[in-house]
């Protein structure tokens, strides 16, 4: 019998123009709280709330910043807290 992986809760915060992918009663807030497996990589869960990879620019777990060549490798843990920003321009 295969062991399944166990499913926890992470919290998904979304900013800027990323907000429009969230439900929208989890806009007020920006966060949304999203159930994963411990095999759950942060491009998983990009892709499964089909974000723009090129809009993901500034990506935070737990406020410590991932590259982007580290994203498909980097699983989630219970509790943690992924923040993306979209590019911003100004001056």
């Amino acid at each position: 019998m295969e062991k399944v992986p166990p499913d926890m809760k992470i919290t998904l915060k979304l900013y800027a123009t990323l907000q429009d992918y969230l439900p929208a009663e989890a806009r007020k807030s920006n966060a949304l709280e999203v159930v994963v497996t411990d095999t759950t990589s942060i491009v998983d869960l990009i892709e499964r709330h089909k974000l723009p990879r090129n809009l993901c620019h500034l990506v935070l777990v737990d406020g410590i910043f991932i590259p982007p060549d580290a994203r498909a490798a980097r699983v989630l843990r219970e509790g943690q807290v992924l923040s993306i920003w979209p590019p911003v321009a100004g001056g």
